[in-house]
């Protein structure tokens, strides 16, 4: 099998020679022959854009604030919808850029912040932490 195997035989066609399945072949090929198995890792899969309702005291707040061009483009990107008095910005962003902006507004659940913003605060966290579970650690 080593022969055929460094010879150029694909795995598919060692599995069907032997009547195993290609994963069998691979285990064979990695343990006999470490120095011919591919040990590149997978890429991770790109994020996808979730919207979530930011209120628009957070909102407010983080317009005024410094913020990296992602998250920046992300509050940009946002849809403004009235609701009564103030509005809601739908934000489509990665689950990443939802956790940074999150985190950007600690500002509005310290003691001496207003307790509208502090409200606001508090219900896109739970927005944030319902929707956008964190990524499970991924365990070789």
């Amino acid at each position: 099998m080593r022969a055929t195997y460094v010879g150029g035989r694909s795995t598919a066609g060692l599995a069907r020679d032997h009547h195993v399945s290609r994963g069998a072949i691979r285990t064979a090929v990695a343990d006999l022959m470490p120095e011919h198995t591919d040990n590149r890792q997978d890429p991770p899969a790109p994020e996808t854009a979730v919207t979530l309702d930011m209120p628009g005291k957070v909102a407010d707040f983080l317009r005024a604030a410094e913020l990296e061009p992602a998250e920046r483009a992300a509050l940009d990107q946002g849809v403004t919808v009235r609701r009564g008095q103030g509005y809601t910005l739908h934000v489509p962003a990665a689950p990443s850029v939802h956790r940074q902006l999150l985190g950007r507004c600690q500002p509005l659940d310290a003691p001496a912040a207003i307790p509208a913003q502090h409200k606001a605060r508090r219900e896109y966290a739970n927005r944030v932490s319902t929707l956008i579970a964190p990524w499970p650690e991924r365990h070789s």
